[in-house]
């Protein structure tokens, strides 16, 4: 099961168990437990996940922070939990402040099990930031999310790369805080710039409160027509389950990218030697693009992972079975013609 899925599982499990769950040990044994495993790391292996880590900060001996996920021996995720039923404040991340300092994390969690606030030293080394530069939220995931969450996942893990991915998405973060606000009620500045831009005549009062409502009314119109666009796409559509009968879905929740359609064109290259390109097709879905022979499900070439932010996989198969190859750049793909040519000769074969 991928981590798509397993998020999926999980958040159905959160909405219907989360009332009950009304003490720290609960959240974390039923929610927070999960998450972690979800992420590839072993909750059951002590040297991995360290229950109840311990770490004296300065006069303050003893203090607990409730999970440690260790990496090559080292601490490098902290995790905080609350009751599920707990608003997540900075008050309550006092712990992971005092800690962040004085281990080798550079990242840190606070959840009540429900919400994820992901937490870095962005703004100054070896300190923890006071604002999270990521939220989960397992009442409303987001295709998005998955793809931040495949950087924190064992087989993802890269530090660097996260904390370098930690500052764009804070900065993303104050901007689409900023654009809602403007989008609720247009500041003055904002109505200025825009007046200035299709207005000729003197910016008054007057014209500016105009402008105010009209930035309004616009923002709403963009907002429904592209929900609009969207829903009649969707319905035009015509779509058939993958080879795992994946549902399909909603055009907004399946984005292909331009790295998809690159890597389906070397894909397409590498089988032209032996079939009519032609007859390999691109469909894409939720977790990954597949890459079929004939337009047909069960004559899957590959699969195309290209939804993580550090690490990219391209799926080959023999029978059934998939194997998880990692990719550099998208012109390692031609690596892996070998193996293409093998899967195509299966195919063919069982088709005689």
């Amino acid at each position: 099961m991928d981590l798509a899925a397993r998020l999926t599982e999980l958040a159905t499990k959160t909405q219907q168990h989360r009332e009950v769950l009304l003490t720290e040990q609960a959240a974390k044994t039923a929610l927070v437990m999960p998450f972690i495993n979800l992420l590839g790391y072993d909750v059951f292996n002590p040297s991995e996940v360290v229950p109840e880590y311990t770490a004296d900060v300065g006069t303050k001996k003893g203090e607990k922070v409730d999970y440690a996920i260790c990496i090559d021996g080292k601490p490098s995720i902290l995790i905080e939990c609350k009751p599920s039923t707990s608003d997540l404040t900075i008050n309550h991340a006092s712990q992971l402040f005092r800690y962040f300092s004085v281990t080798d994390a550079r990242l840190a969690i606070l959840t009540n099990g429900v919400i994820y606030k992901f937490f870095s030293d962005v703004d100054q080394p070896n300190k923890m930031d006071a604002q999270p530069f990521f939220t989960l939220n397992l009442d409303a995931v987001r295709k998005s999310d998955i793809r931040t969450l495949e950087a924190f996942t064992k087989a993802g893990f890269d530090i660097d790369a996260i904390v370098r991915e930690a500052s764009n998405l804070k900065l993303e973060s104050l901007v689409r805080k900023e654009l809602e606000t403007e989008m609720a009620a247009a500041s003055e500045e904002f109505a200025r710039l825009i007046a200035k831009r299709v207005y000729a005549g003197q910016v008054t009062a007057q014209v500016k409160d105009t402008f105010t409502r009209l930035i309004a009314n616009a923002f709403s119109a963009i907002v429904r027509d592209h929900v609009n666009d969207r829903l009649t796409s969707a319905l035009n559509a015509s779509t058939v389950p993958d080879l795992d009968d994946e549902p399909v879905l909603p055009v907004d929740e399946v984005i292909t990218t331009d790295e998809e359609i690159n890597g389906f064109r070397i894909v397409q290259a590498i089988a032209s030697k032996l079939v009519d390109p032609k007859r390999v097709i691109m469909r894409d879905a939720k977790s990954y693009c597949a890459v079929l022979l004939d337009d047909n499900n069960r004559r899957t070439l590959v699969r195309l992972h290209f939804n993580g932010i550090t690490t990219k996989y391209v799926g080959t198969f023999e029978g059934q079975t998939e194997t998880r190859n990692l990719i550099a750049d998208l012109t390692d793909i031609y690596k892996l013609a070998p193996l293409l040519e093998a899967r195509i000769a299966e195919l063919e074969a069982k088709a005689k």
